[in-house]
């Protein structure tokens, strides 16, 4: 029904536009019939002069209402398509809200709306604030966080770090206070006071994202936030089942010490030493199955990535690629990677158009195809048709911010990998013949969400160019119009302001566009015989 619905009105589109540039086209004809009829005598050898006499007794106001004429015609043309575009995009909207809201997602087999709220995810690879995102504005002096994406940071602290009776504990109400805080300083004082009175382990935590200059610092502060938070646990584990509060008390020290073991695996990673961080993931994984929010299985597959252990990265792949839980950008990429592995080092686009694609080259082909649905802002990043740079806090899935994030940290992998770059380079741009309208109807996934766009000029700072998909393009009509009427609204203008200048400019100009056509009626009057001529010429 969707899709005959939108047949339907793109008929209607097409029949509307294509019936005013007949209008158009008709009226152009007709004004140019009748100049010839007035202009034009019998005598082709004194076309010249006839039409020279004709231009000297005309006013500057016949030029003025016949431009004048063209323009106002011209603009209308241009107002009726612009209207009839907006009105049929709104007809678009509408029919999409309303089949959506009756159509099963084949992902997660639920009832769900297409025009939803896009919702904003914590980055599982984000940098330091002090080590990392500091140093780039001491170097650059740009922020490349905005104060939404900061703004949001806080929320999640506010939510993983605080709960109903941090007042009961005054370093805990300290910090409670810190992470409301907009002034770095002063949430950096506030940790340092929180310390003077216990040894606190979210005042670790901020002191060793917002103080620590380098990773090395900042994994040291985290080593002491762990002996911190690991006594906290033990002892709010013993207690969670007294009450409410002890149970909220307990859930607060439990993402306190996976956030903290999480991040040294990824001070472990960026320090070089691999393995550690992979085996600090998997214990992490195994002793909290359930807090996926986290996301940790995406720090642990870019891990795996770097010791290229390829068989490690398909069985997690294998456990997370699922039907019934959300999609990443990691994910679908991560496993396209995988299938192009095994055939780009011997891929060639001649060979494969002479002899077609084998069996694994187009799984791979597909999985590139599929992963580019997801997101399709992560090839030209990959590629590197676009600049990288530092990934924001927060990413949106299947958004231009989570494209960059992606890219920063598995672009290395694409690279060490033969012709996977190649392959996706010569496959990635057919994903979007399968998908005309991306907006209104996906092939694998969601229809692409409408909202990205605005959210992510919210999360990337303003010296970055957002990506947008699909790119917004006026038709050619509605350009040729507008072009023409700004050209005919220009010429009246100059016709009343020089009325001679413009008279000898037309003179030249038709002198010029006649001039063809007399040389090939001498031609002919010397071919044809004078008599035969004479008999035509009185028809």
């Amino acid at each position: 029904m969707a899709e005959a619905g939108t047949g339907f009105l793109e008929q209607l589109k097409s029949c509307i536009v294509w019936s005013w540039t007949y209008l158009w086209t008709l009226w152009f004809f007709i004004m140019l019939f009748l100049v010839y009829i007035l202009r034009v005598p019998l005598k082709i050898n004194d076309n010249l002069s006839t039409v020279s006499m004709f231009l000297n007794t005309l006013t500057p106001k016949f030029y003025v209402a016949l431009t004048g004429t063209s323009s106002l015609i011209s603009g209308l043309i241009l107002v009726s398509t612009m209207s009839i575009n907006i009105t049929l995009e709104f007809d678009f909207d509408i029919q999409n809200c309303i089949l959506s809201f009756i159509q099963i997602n084949r992902d997660s087999l639920c009832v769900c709306l297409l025009l939803t709220e896009c919702k904003v995810w914590r980055n599982p690879l984000n940098l330091f604030r002090g080590a990392e995102y500091n140093r780039y504005t001491w170097v650059t002096g740009r922020e490349p966080l905005t104060y939404y994406d900061m703004n949001l940071s806080a929320q999640d602290h506010q939510t993983f770090f605080t709960c109903d009776t941090d007042h009961l504990r005054p370093a805990d109400a300290i910090m409670q206070k810190a992470w409301r805080e907009r002034n770095p300083q002063a949430r950096i004082s506030a940790a340092h006071e929180a310390l003077e009175l216990n040894e606190c382990a979210t005042a670790y935590i901020l002191l060793a994202e917002e103080e620590a200059t380098t990773i090395v610092e900042a994994e040291k502060l985290f080593k002491q936030a762990l002996k911190a938070g690991e006594g906290c646990y033990r002892r709010s584990q013993q207690l969670q089942h007294h009450g409410a509060q002890y149970e909220a008390q307990h859930r607060r020290d439990t993402n306190v010490l996976v956030y903290i073991k999480r991040r040294l695996a990824m001070c472990a990673r960026k320090l070089g030493r691999t393995r550690e961080a992979v085996k600090m993931m998997r214990d992490l994984m195994k002793e909290f199955p359930l807090l996926s929010m986290f996301n940790i299985h995406e720090n642990l597959l870019e891990a795996l990535l770097e010791l290229q252990a390829y068989a490690d990265v398909q069985a997690v792949l294998a456990k997370y690629d699922d039907i019934s839980l959300p999609k990443s950008a990691t994910i679908c990429y991560t496993a396209a990677l995988l299938k192009a592995r095994a055939v780009s080092d011997k891929f060639s686009p001649e060979a494969a158009s002479r002899r077609g694609l084998s069996t694994a080259e187009m799984n791979a082909v597909e999985a590139i195809h599929r992963a580019v649905e997801f997101n399709p802002h992560v090839p030209k990043y990959l590629l590197e048709m676009k600049s990288l740079i530092l990934p924001p806090e927060h990413i949106l899935k299947r958004g231009d911010s989570e494209a960059i994030a992606y890219a920063f940290f598995h672009l290395q992998h694409w690279k060490r990998v033969e012709g996977a770059l190649n392959l996706l380079h010569c496959t990635w741009e057919g994903t979007f013949r399968m998908i005309p309208y991306p907006l209104e109807k996906g092939h694998l996934f969601y229809p692409y969400p409408i909202c990205t766009e605005t959210a992510d000029r919210e999360l990337l700072p303003s010296f970055h160019e957002v990506s947008v998909y699909p790119k917004k393009e006026l038709p050619f009509f509605i350009l040729f119009t507008a072009g023409l009427c700004s050209f005919t609204a220009m010429l009246a203008l100059l016709t009343h302001q020089f009325p001679e200048l413009m008279g000898v400019f037309a003179k030249a100009f038709l002198s010029t566009l006649f001039a063809p056509l007399n040389f090939v009626m001498e031609k002919v009057e010397s071919i044809l015989p004078s008599s035969l001529w004479h008999q035509l010429t009185r028809i």
